[in-house]
């Protein structure tokens, strides 16, 4: 069966011809990022398929029949539990078998994703960049997200989750209303490492994390959202949700460590960095060695099973 992908955006390996950009006026960023498309995903991700899974009454049948009208659900679900991380000898074509192997909690990730990243494609728009593998990131961090947050406490929602796949929408945003800039940045980067937040606040005049919040916040969006946008390098400084904030900036550092996506930033992270993160005394506060120890190696396993698990789904 052949199943739909995202469309992918070229990459120009040509070197872009150099443009004189000067960082712009903070009444221009307001009046583009209030310009700048909503995103319809992050309040209503797939209410049907959602009040379902929240049901007493999970029936598998009731649970197709809600996907089988969405086309890039279903080959995303099925693409999903075709992957190596299934491993399973005999390919699936069924839908009601898919979320028979998938389970409730991974359906309920995979109707998060679908949308979410097909309206972010849409707002990144032909700005050239490796769109897909900075999707990968981002559910990545989403998943990671999860896994983090799980060593402290069971997760009550999937504000975790959301709070993970939305943390550099900053980017997406800059890349949406300030393309040169972002291309400019881009390019920079690639050719004088430097800390990708310093570059920003240089050729634009605004970083990646208040850009990202300033938008979430123009369009009414959770608070849990906007804190993890602004926040999710400097846990410590956020006033709500720090924990799962912490556990963003953790997953972060964690996706980046393995190599998995493109985040757009070119600093290696040793594990050294991901180990001493801030996050992990606000997650740990009594600083218990063991405890962390433990965490640590769980995470550790959680990231090998990470690629084959994003195989499946971007």
């Amino acid at each position: 069966m052949t199943t739909a992908t995202l469309p992918e955006i070229p990459v120009s390996t040509a070197t872009p011809p150099r443009v004189d950009l000067t960082p712009v006026s903070r009444a221009l960023i307001d009046e583009r990022v209030k310009g700048c498309a909503r995103l319809p995903s992050l309040r209503s991700i797939d209410s049907a398929l959602r009040e379902l899974l929240n049901s007493d009454r999970r029936y598998t049948h009731q649970i197709s029949e809600v996907i089988r009208r969405d086309p890039s659900l279903t080959a995303r679900l099925l693409r999903l539990v075709n992957s190596v991380y299934f491993g399973l000898s005999t390919p699936v074509n069924n839908i009601e078998e898919a979320v028979f192997y998938l389970g409730i909690r991974q359906i309920r990730q995979l109707a998060m994703v679908t949308p979410v990243i097909e309206d972010f494609q849409k707002m990144a728009g032909n700005t050239p960049f490796p769109w897909r593998e900075f999707w990968q990131h981002c559910i990545g961090v989403a998943i990671m997200t999860r896994e983090v947050i799980s060593c402290v406490q069971p997760p009550p929602d999937d504000s975790d989750y959301v709070a993970g796949l939305v943390h550099d929408m900053g980017k997406i945003v800059m890349a949406a209303t300030f393309p040169d800039h972002f291309v400019e940045i881009q390019s920079r980067i690639a050719l004088e490492p430097r800390p990708l937040l310093d570059l920003e606040m240089e050729i634009l005049g605004i970083q990646h994390t208040e850009l990202g919040a300033l938008y979430l916040q123009n369009h009414n969006l959770p608070d849990i959202m906007i804190e993890t946008a602004r926040y999710h390098h400097e846990p410590e400084r956020a006033s709500h949700h720090s924990q799962i904030i912490a556990s963003v900036q953790i997953a972060n550092l964690l996706v980046r460590h393995a190599q998995i996506g493109n985040s757009g930033e070119t600093s290696i992270v040793t594990s050294e960095i991901w180990t001493g993160a801030s996050g992990w005394d606000i997650l740990f506060p009594q600083k218990v060695k063991a405890e962390r120890a433990i965490a640590h190696a769980a995470l550790r396993r959680s990231l090998e099973r990470l690629p084959a698990i994003l195989q499946g789904l971007v």
